[in-house]
C-alpha cells in the first residue's frame, strides 16, 4: 500500500472513530433538586408529571412531544389525548420505562427523590422542579423552550405573561385591603401561607392574605385564630373544603355567619401558569366590593 494512501485511511479511520466517540448534543442542567443532570436536545419524548409543566409545554408548542402526564394535568382540553401515567408523587416507574421518554420532568418533592434517582440510573434524563410561584412560570417555561428547542416560543411566551401579570395586578385600595383566609383543609384546618402562589394571587388582587406572617406554603390554624383576626372572606376552590361553613364551631367566625366566601372553580387557581392573570382579574372583581 502506497505511504499517502495508508496516512488517508489511518485519517478516515481517526475521524470515524472521533465521530462515535462525541457525546451526542444536549445541555446539562441543575435542577431545583441541585442534580446536574445531562439532557439530549431537543427532547421529543417527555413526561410530565406536574400539572403546571405539562400547561407550559402546551403553552410554548411542545405538546405534541408528550408522551405522559399525571393524573391531575387537565389543562388544556389537549391534554387529555396524552397517556394518563397515574399520580404525580412517588410515580409508577415500569408505566414511565413503558413510555420510552428522553426526559421526564418530576416535582421536587422528597418523595420523588428515589424515583429520579432510579431513572437516572436506567440512562433517562429526569428533573425535579419547583413550580410553586409565579416568578416561575417564565423561568421554568423557559428552560423547558431551551430543552425541548422552543427556546423563541418559551421567550414570548414568559414575555406575554409578564405583561399580563403587570396588568393585572390592581393597586391597594384607599384605606386597606380586604382579608382573606386561604381554606385548603377542614379538619384540622389548614392555610395557605405567604410560600404560595395563592398568597400572590390575593395580593396582586389587592386583597391580603389573613395568614401571611405564615412563613411556610401552607400551615394549620386553629378556628379562634381565624375568629380573632376576623376575615373580610374565606376563599375555597371546588376542591376545598365544602362542609365546614355547617359546623357549629365555625359559627364565631363572623365571615361564615355571613356567609362571605370566595369558592372559586378552575384550576388556574390550583397552579401557577399562563392563566393566573385571568385568576388574579377574577379575584379583583369580587374583592372590589369588599374594600374598605
Amino acid at each position: 500500500m502506497r505511504p499517502r494512501v495508508a496516512h488517508a485511511l489511518v485519517l478516515l479511520a481517526a475521524l470515524a472513530c472521533g465521530r462515535a466517540s462525541a457525546p451526542p448534543p444536549g445541555s446539562t442542567v441543575v435542577d431545583d433538586a441541585g442534580d446536574s443532570v445531562r439532557v439530549r436536545t431537543p427532547a421529543h419524548r417527555v413526561v410530565s408529571l406536574i400539572p403546571a409543566t405539562t400547561e407550559l409545554l402546551f403553552a410554548i408548542g411542545a405538546g405534541s412531544d408528550l408522551v405522559g402526564r399525571s393524573t391531575w394535568c387537565d389543562y388544556p382540553v389537549e391534554a387529555a389525548r396524552v397517556p394518563n401515567l397515574g399520580d404525580g408523587i412517588n410515580p409508577n416507574i415500569e408505566a414511565i420505562l413503558a413510555a420510552r421518554p428522553d426526559l421526564v420532568v418530576l416535582y421536587n418533592s422528597a418523595q420523588n427523590a428515589g424515583v429520579s434517582a432510579r431513572l437516572r440510573g436506567l440512562g433517562i434524563p429526569t428533573l425535579r422542579i419547583n413550580t410553586d410561584r409565579l416568578a416561575d412560570v417564565g423561568r421554568v417555561g423557559r428552560l423547558l423552550g431551551r430543552l425541548t428547542g422552543r427556546t423563541r416560543a418559551a421567550d414570548s411566551m414568559a414575555a406575554v405573561f409578564d405583561t399580563a401579570l403587570g396588568a393585572a395586578t390592581v393597586s391597594p385600595p384607599p384605606g386597606g385591603r380586604p382579608t382573606v383566609l386561604l381554606l385548603v383543609w377542614e379538619q384540622p384546618p389548614m392555610t395557605i401561607g405567604r410560600g404560595s402562589f395563592l398568597n400572590e394571587l390575593v395580593e396582586r388582587a389587592g386583597g391580603e392574605n389573613l395568614f401571611a406572617d405564615v412563613t411556610a406554603s401552607a400551615g394549620p390554624v386553629s378556628i379562634e385564630a381565624v375568629a380573632a383576626r376576623d376575615p373580610d372572606f374565606i376563599f375555597t376552590t371546588t376542591d376545598g373544603p365544602s362542609s365546614f361553613a355547617r359546623r357549629p364551631e365555625w359559627q364565631v367566625v363572623r365571615a361564615v355567619r355571613q356567609r362571605r366566601f370566595l369558592r372559586v372553580s378552575g384550576s388556574e387557581f390550583n397552579r401557577p401558569g399562563p392563566r393566573s392573570p385571568s385568576a388574579i382579574r377574577e379575584l379583583a372583581r369580587r374583592l372590589r366590593p369588599a374594600a374598605p
